[in-house]
């Protein structure tokens, strides 16, 4: 499994080894997404999250603000008021609580960020 280097203050990932190594977990092949989360602070959470074309992320809601990032691909997210494509390189931001839900358009991966509440 590949291990993120920590550095002086600081932590880089290999999201490209990362996400090829998912795609070849057993969740994956079996369920069409799996998610790994890289990054658990007590104010933020980072999930890398790996989806196969047509699979669905049934409707959900964060209870925090987040970012989607397409990493790779293209995945949809219906939100209650409109649908937003989200091809690679394109960044969203979901206010708290807004339900949607989450579709791979082809071979697909995105982080997921998650601003938290400190204890």
């Amino acid at each position: 499994m590949t291990q993120p280097t920590h550095l002086g203050g600081g932590t880089t990932f290999d999201l490209a080894a990362i996400e090829r190594e998912m795609r070849r977990e057993d969740v994956y092949l079996r369920e069409g997404h799996t998610a790994r989360t890289l990054v658990r602070e007590p104010d933020l959470r980072i999930v890398l999250i790996a989806m196969k074309a047509g699979a669905r992320m049934a409707e959900h809601r964060a209870s925090e603000t987040v970012s989607v990032h397409a990493l790779s691909g293209h995945v949809r997210l219906r939100l209650p008021e409109k649908t937003v494509e989200l091809p690679f390189g394109r960044l969203l931001v979901l206010e708290k609580g807004l339900r949607h839900d989450v579709e791979a358009i082809e071979e697909s991966a995105f982080l997921l960020t998650l601003g938290w509440k400190s204890p």
